[in-house]
């Protein structure tokens, strides 16, 4: 089983990456479903965000534990406990029928995606030589970024097709083939150094996690204001950074630390997880164009999904590209060359975004979205962890995904803001002016029924219905869906600004990168 690991390293990095599939895919895929889900589960809005978020926390809060642990017992021992608890974890998924107990099998498989995604990367540290990381970064990247757009496509076909809880029942298949190439395939390996276990540190990055990330996820919420008694958002946030700050004066001090700091000693590794944080919040642009795509343009989420599935293509198509010529060049100027490919394409969409144009004009800011991707994903990574040894790849690799998602999470809760404040304003100047239209005893009514469509900051489209019958109901339908359209075009416009910002930011980080020299082989 080892030596034809040794042999055929990238059937290994083939079944781990089967699995890492999975989990980031679980990210996103759930956000189509959830029309179908407040409908099938009688659930509030309330539950069916935290069966998104709870995924999210569950999965970023343990990373960095999770990379140690791999470390200490063995990598592969906690890749198929991941895989094993995630594929158990998703036919519970399957089978839920109230919003309680999906939310509780959502965390546990966001537990078992943490035991699992830091392992993927400090294998290739353990699989392949130096020279040939830029390559498996690539594969390994080009899992990452297409996992994270396909969400969309292969979410819209099961729904149509069959129904949400089939989203989590091909887990199960898929699981269980990936244990078994992972079994066969994938090598044991672990740091030849022990580690002792650090209780506290675990405590205090643990709770710093937790209350950093709950807070920029559930701030919206509750208004970034109280959530029960004397505990509030600003609290979470101000205390996880308090824990932040005492977890790193605990391993200055430690001989054995959870997270070696001298990590951040390497400017490329401190500066990618910069980058990494960027990208993570970037990301989050694609949940307004999907909205756009569906809310106001009314395409079916199947639809919508092959629209953009494009980006899928060209990504998985130029990411081995970037590897390989990362391995010869480093990734400096790719990851540049990549963040602000991104940027243009989040650029170009929101240029071209209007409420009657055809959905074709969207496919140019697609594939330059995904021509960004595909650079990106790859080159970060290897600047990342590309030169880390594979005594520090796991410990690397978890702080590097951790980084990732805490941006995810930071975008998430800005985006969504943003979005939600600035269409609030939106709706009400557009109601307001196209109710000059209306009979006088309609036009109070149609402000507030246009204005309240923007409430909810996950799931918008434009009012189906007012209410009305007859001719003047048609009416406020039209004049609604005309307010709701020109409204969202707007605020998405603004919102797009702010990842395109921290894009270009992220671009301009890398100049401090070292540019590195391979030969060739």
């Amino acid at each position: 089983m080892t030596r034809l690991s040794t042999r055929s390293p990238w059937l290994g990095l083939g079944a781990l990456c089967l699995g890492l599939f999975m989990i980031l895919l679980d990210t996103t895929i759930v956000n189509i479903a959830v029309p179908n889900m407040l409908t099938s589960l009688h659930a509030g809005l309330d539950q069916i965000l935290w069966i998104v978020n709870i995924y999210i926390l569950a999965y970023a809060v343990p990373l960095i534990v999770a990379s140690r642990l791999g470390d200490r017992f063995g990598r592969k021992r906690l890749y198929v406990t991941g895989l094993v608890v995630f594929t158990v974890a998703s036919a519970l998924c399957g089978l839920a029928d109230t919003g309680g107990s999906l939310i509780a099998a959502r965390a546990l498989q966001g537990v078992g995606a943490a035991l699992m995604n830091p392992q993927t990367l400090a294998f290739i540290s353990v699989l392949f030589p130096a020279e040939k990381r830029g390559a498996a970064f690539g594969m390994w990247s080009a899992v990452a970024g297409v996992s994270t757009i396909a969400g969309p496509l292969l979410g819209g076909l099961i729904v149509e097709k069959l129904d949400w809880h089939w989203i989590f029942f091909v887990n199960v298949p898929v699981g269980a083939v990936g244990l078994l190439l992972v079994l066969l395939w994938v090598p044991e390996s672990r740091t030849a150094t022990a580690h002792r276990f650090d209780p506290l540190g675990v405590v205090l990055l643990t709770g710093a996690l937790a209350a950093v990330t709950f807070g920029l996820l559930e701030g919206s919420r509750y208004h970034w204001g109280t959530i029960t008694g004397p505990l509030s958002i600003p609290l979470l946030l101000g205390g996880g950074c308090v824990l932040l700050a005492a977890f790193v004066l605990v391993q200055l001090r430690s001989t054995d630390p959870l997270v070696p700091l001298g990590l951040f000693a390497h400017r490329n590794f401190a500066l990618a997880n910069v980058v990494a944080t960027a990208v993570g919040f970037a990301m989050v642009s694609l949940l307004p164009l999907m909205i756009f795509l569906q809310g106001v343009l009314g395409l079916t989420p199947l639809q919508a999904g092959l629209l953009t599935a494009p980006a899928s293509v060209i990504a998985s198509a130029i990411a081995p590209f970037a590897g390989f010529r990362a391995d010869r060049t480093g990734g400096k100027y790719l990851l540049m060359a990549g963040l602000l490919s991104f940027a243009a394409g989040i650029g170009a969409a929101a240029l071209v975004a209007k409420p009657d144009i055809s959905s074709w004009w969207v496919l140019p800011a697609v594939a330059v979205l995904g021509v960004g991707i595909g650079l990106l994903f790859t080159s970060m990574t290897t600047v990342a962890v590309g030169d880390v040894t594979p005594e520090l790849s796991g410990a690397a690799s978890g702080v590097f995904n951790t980084t990732r998602q805490l941006g995810q999470a930071l975008g998430t809760a800005a985006v969504g803001a943003l979005l939600q404040s600035t269409l609030h304003h939106s709706l009400g100047d557009e109601a307001t002016r196209l109710s000059a239209q209306l009979p006088d005893a309609y036009r109070a009514g149609f402000v507030k029924a246009i204005t309240a469509t923007g409430d909810n900051p996950l799931y918008v489209q434009a009012p189906k219905h007012i209410g009305v019958p007859g001719p003047v109901g048609e009416q406020l339908r039209q004049l609604g869906t005309e307010a709701f359209g020109n409204a969202f075009v707007e605020a998405m416009r603004w919102t797009l600004l702010l990842p395109l910002g921290f894009t270009l930011l992220a671009a301009v980080f890398c100049f401090g990168l070292k540019p590195r020299r391979r030969t060739a082989g």
